[in-house]
């Protein structure tokens, strides 16, 4: 995979839920959602301002960083039958080599936690990625985030030794 070859979001379904491309016009409906103290209780920070999330989107929408070195896909979840935004899954495309690599990242809603929707559009997220050839797979958690630590084993990552920033890595075997 070249570096102008990365892949392009696109919709991907699951059995409840609906992985939409982020467009810029997400930031007003995604900004209260995640305007949440929680979401940062492992992660560290604060939530963006509805001005930062429309900053943050815009550069990521370009798919791409400015260098050309990684690809950058990010989804918006959505319930299927209401429509509702949950949250945000998206992946950092990198090549280790000729192999490409995905860290991969989710966040749900505070309200909407614990329904397995993380894990749910995370699966879809790597179902589609499988699809595209990029298999091998890394994701950040906290150690005393569990329910991330169980979305990362949902997705067949295994805890290795590697902490980063405070976070335990975890990766395909």
């Amino acid at each position: 995979m070249a570096v102008r070859d990365w892949p392009a979001a696109e919709p991907i379904e699951t059995e409840r839920l609906v992985l939409e491309p982020l467009r810029v016009g997400h930031a007003e409906e995604m900004a209260p959602l995640l305007d949440d103290e929680r979401l940062h209780e492992y992660v560290g920070g604060r939530p963006d301002t509805p001005e930062e999330l429309r900053a943050r989107y815009a550069r990521q929408v370009a798919g791409h960083s400015p260098d050309g070195a990684q690809g950058w896909l990010n989804w918006i979840v959505r319930h299927r039958d209401t429509g509702a935004a949950l949250g945000v899954v998206q992946a950092t495309v990198r090549l280790d080599g000729e192999r490409a690599v995905a860290e991969l990242a989710w966040v749900v809603a505070a309200p909407q936690q614990g329904r397995g929707y993380a894990g749910e559009a995370a699966a879809g997220m790597v179902g589609w990625l499988d699809r595209q050839g990029i298999r091998a797979l890394i994701a950040h958690v906290h150690p005393d985030h569990r329910a991330s630590a169980r979305v990362a084993e949902r997705l067949g990552l295994r805890a290795t030794d590697v902490v980063v920033d405070g976070e335990l890595r975890w990766a395909t075997p």
